[in-house]
């Protein structure tokens, strides 16, 4: 009615109404500031912080069963043999005599190649020989000396063997071949050394980057070089060290240095995988390209494809043992404790309460935040993440399912099998069939232990958490 007595605006109202359970979850600070509003400014400073407010729920985590996995000697043992069997099908396919005569041109093969790239490619197993050997403890002073000559005469015997086929290759061969031995370290060692990541161990004082001359310029001393180098050839002949282990850290702060160490820690040993499987796939399949006759003929297409066949089955072949199943979910559940948070566009959710963002607080699932003048979402039950930094992002992204990087190496080596047997259903020649049967042998036993883990694996993570489930409960 005109001139009456007017009841409060829509806008009054909203202003004045009680607060719903999303101002509440995002109603505090984690430092103790206010609720911010639209205009940026704090309504109650004496709010309470986030914290009273809602507690996260405490992550709990799966117990996977303890799957068996191969030692070192064994799967060293398994990948020479294989990269034998890979090396033998590509002189097959080089020196086949006909395609219709099973026959191969064996005066035709350089030898002095044959056992170059043999002892090349028996590094690791050799230095895993020489490892587990040194790890047991001598019981009497006589086993001692024996293991020390052991190795000895191996080493010698492996130096010797090496010298003499480069010294007859160097006789029968051009300079631009002979550059092809050594490549792959010519290109390792500026890529790796020069440019090295924080480490999960501890680096010695002479390798440490803080006892470097500023006025050097980014070139390293000379101690330091061979030190980096050292350890970055001693890395090439063993496996990685045991990551520590996943002890659910209680703070924010040590959960990102926890998730920091093992991030530099599977770069580390995705560097490692990528190098060994490049370096098999070069010495075995491309390195023989090299040395071939100009009078020879081969089928070059095969050969390239042999290539890439080879390099995929080192891969997937590392990565399942570099990756165990162990290491995967200790990745995954410091992933769950990391969280990740989503940036959003300026001007959305402008009337949500937003937050500045604490390195001290724990952050609950859907709150806002300002950090670096940008607004973001938390994504996870549980986040502690640093939001500007994209490498907690990316952590996150790789592992906070726990089966990702399992599947992709079983979608990885099906496909590879899958194409290996429409090849074999269509192949005409002799070297072919016999190329492709043994190589399937070999894939078949890695496709079936990735399968056996994704079986059990998911079984086990696909199991209820509930307060009652305390067999898989932990933490």
């Amino acid at each position: 009615m005109p001139g009456g007595r007017r009841g409060p605006s829509r806008q009054q109202l909203s202003r004045t109404a009680l607060p719903s359970l999303q101002t509440l979850v995002g109603g505090g600070l984690g430092n103790g500031t206010g609720i911010r509003n639209r205009s940026s400014t704090c309504v109650g400073p004496s709010a309470p912080p986030l914290s009273a407010l809602i507690t996260p729920e405490p992550v709990r985590h799966s117990r996977i069963p303890e799957l068996p996995l191969d030692s070192s000697l064994l799967f060293e043992f398994l990948l020479f043999l294989y990269l034998l069997v890979a090396l033998f099908v590509q002189y097959m396919n080089i020196y086949r005599a006909f395609w219709w005569y099973p026959s191969l041109n064996f005066h035709r093969m350089d030898c002095h190649l044959a056992v170059f790239i043999t002892v090349m490619l028996a590094r690791r197993l050799v230095w895993t020989i020489v490892s587990e050997a040194s790890q047991t403890s001598p019981c009497s002073l006589v086993r001692y000396v024996v293991l020390i000559t052991a190795r000895l005469i191996m080493l010698t015997l492996c130096g010797w063997v090496l010298c003499w086929t480069l010294v007859n290759l160097f006789k029968d061969n051009s300079v631009l071949n002979l550059l092809f031995l050594g490549y792959p370290f010519g290109v390792y060692v500026p890529l790796c050394c020069f440019h090295q990541e924080g480490r999960s161990q501890p680096i010695p004082a002479d390798c440490s980057y803080g006892d470097l001359d500023q006025s050097d310029g980014p070139f390293f001393r000379p101690r330091d070089f061979l030190s980096l180098l050292k350890e970055n050839l001693r890395e090439q002949f063993t496996s990685p060290a045991h990551a520590p282990a996943h002890t659910c850290p209680p703070s924010p702060e040590l959960i990102r240095e926890e998730v920091e160490e093992l991030r530099s820690d599977f770069n580390r040993r995705i560097k490692e995988v990528l190098f060994n499987s490049l370096f098999s796939a070069y010495y075995v399949a491309f390195l023989p390209l090299c040395f071939v006759k100009s009078t020879q003929y081969y089928d070059m297409r095969w050969s390239c494809e042999h290539l890439i066949m080879v390099w995929i089955n080192a891969f997937v072949m590392l990565m399942s043992q570099l990756l165990p199943p162990g290491y995967c979910d200790m990745l995954h559940r410091s992933a769950a404790h990391l969280g990740r948070w989503q940036r959003l566009e300026h001007g959305s959710y402008s009337n949500a309460p937003q937050h500045l963002w604490s390195e001290s607080t724990i952050w609950p699932q859907g709150v806002l935040v300002r950090h670096s003048r940008c607004l973001y979402k938390a994504v996870g039950p549980y986040n502690v993440a640093l939001p500007s930094d994209v490498s907690h992002a990316r952590f996150y992204f790789l592992f906070h399912k726990p089966l990702r990087i399992l599947n992709l190496l079983i979608w990885i080596e099906s496909s590879v099998v899958l194409y290996q047997l429409y090849s074999l259903l269509r192949s005409e020649h002799w070297n072919h069939t016999l190329s492709l049967g043994l190589i399937l042998c070999c894939n078949y036993y890695v496709l079936f232990k990735l399968l056996r883990d994704r079986i059990v694996l998911g079984k086990a993570y696909s199991y209820p958490l509930s307060s009652s489930s305390l067999g898989l409960k932990s933490q």
